[in-house]
């Protein structure tokens, strides 16, 4: 194998040199639906995961059916292993929260996490 830049040497793996300003393609896409746990009063859950074929349809059903999407990939890799209806780990929830922070104030809505922001500060004050 030749590089594009051809010196005459051979090209291997191991000593491929990677620009600084491009991130690696995945080989597979992966998606992720979370459920907020609002309904319920519990904890976000992960409703489905999936990669390659799976993943293109978790996102046609979100885009066909006007639901916010975002894109993490680190946070989508880290989701798709945990087994599926299983509450978000504490380890991703913040970014979760973040997330879904973000889909509520797309979606015109009130976003729950204030409300729980504001009472903390209420009970910090008195």
């Amino acid at each position: 194998m030749v590089d594009q830049y051809d010196d005459g040497r051979e090209n291997s793996d191991k000593s491929a040199l990677t620009h600084s300003n491009l991130s690696k393609i995945p080989k597979k896409q992966v998606a992720v639906a979370i459920d907020d746990g609002r309904k319920e009063k519990d904890l976000p859950r992960i409703t489905a995961a999936g990669r390659g074929k799976i993943a293109e349809q978790i996102l046609q059903l979100a885009y066909e059916n006007g639901i916010k999407v975002r894109e993490d990939s680190a946070l989508a890799e880290m989701l798709a292993t945990i087994e599926l209806d299983s509450p978000v780990p504490a380890d991703a929830f913040m970014a979760v929260a973040e997330i879904l922070s973000y889909v509520y104030k797309a979606n015109g809505e009130a976003n729950p996490f204030d409300a729980v922001l504001s009472d903390v500060k209420d009970k910090e004050e008195t």
